[in-house]
């Protein structure tokens, strides 16, 4: 797959503060990286930096191959960003501000801003400053969307939007990852975050300290287990890998390694299994794993 974003040793200080510390993935054509962390871990400086907004103080950065501080001129040309919260000029509508937003980018596909407008079901007669910002937020993402760009950056795009509007944003961009761009998405949302990223990197006090996709970080932690035995369910407690057994009756839960997981299936049907569920752990397991305590 093509590269289209390099991040390699990334650092940046202010001052004697250093917000980010060695920050290294990537991002390829046709692919949604999901960048997740709590406030202050480093999400918004890493996005400040590809931006060009900020220059780095250590490390590399390329977008296209591109350096984001020299080039970032050229890099915008191609790149779609929808911050968190999205400032508008108060006296012009929300269609006035889209068509605005579009045309500082070099232009649009009219017919697809139409139908997002449509589609994310926003006014775009009302003046901007009697909009909610959840509205506000609609703007941003439908002047982001209606451009052709190589890659998207949307840093928490869903703030502000109620549930359905949430559906419809991962609707597009599924189509636009389909259709072959690159994409950043830093979301608080971890179920949304779950169900589009083909990649997630977790960044914790500026360092980054998972990536890779979800399988791969299944590996890193425990499944839940929900058996159910014949015989005395109390002696799955004592196999290897087991952790946390609570015992209801004949039903157990526990948590387990997962590579003793055959082993603990092994010694279930030596019980007779009435009931086996194996469930791998979520995107937000893994991320309490890391900001626990």
């Amino acid at each position: 797959m093509t590269e289209i974003v390099k991040i390699q040793g990334l650092q940046k200080k202010f001052g004697k503060f250093q917000a980010l510390h060695d920050v290294t993935f990537t991002i390829e054509a046709g692919s949604v990286v999901g960048f997740i962390g709590p406030n202050g871990a480093g999400k918004s400086t890493t996005i400040r930096t590809l931006l060009g907004i900020i220059n780095r103080s250590g490390g590399s950065a390329t977008i296209f191959g591109k350096d984001v501080w020299q080039e970032s001129l050229a890099i915008h040309k191609r790149v779609s960003y929808v911050p968190g919260d999205v400032a508008l000029w108060g006296n012009l509508t929300g269609g006035e501000i889209i068509d605005l937003f579009m045309k500082l980018h070099g232009g649009g596909n009219q017919a697809k801003r139409d139908r997002l407008i449509e589609r994310f079901e926003l006014d775009p007669k009302k003046k901007a400053k009697s909009y909610s910002k959840g509205n506000r937020q609609k703007v941003g993402l439908i002047a982001a969307l209606s451009v052709d760009s190589d890659l998207y950056i949307l840093d928490e795009p869903t703030s502000g939007l109620d549930p359905l509007m949430e559906i419809v944003f991962q609707e597009e961009v599924e189509e636009i990852k389909n259709a072959g761009k690159a994409i950043l998405l830093s979301s608080h949302i971890l179920s949304e975050v779950e169900r589009l990223a083909d990649k997630v990197v977790i960044i914790r006090q500026g360092r980054v300290v998972e990536a890779g996709t979800l399988d791969e970080l299944r590996h890193l932690t425990r499944s839940t287990v929900t058996v159910e035995t014949t015989a005395d369910v109390a002696a799955m407690a004592n196999v290897p890998g087991v952790h946390d057994f609570k015992q209801t009756g004949s039903h157990a839960v526990f948590s387990v390694d997962n590579q003793h997981l055959n082993g603990v299936l092994e010694e279930a049907t030596k019980l007779g299994v009435k009931k086996f569920e194996s469930v791998p752990p979520t995107l937000e397991d893994l991320f309490m794993r890391h900001y626990q305590g």
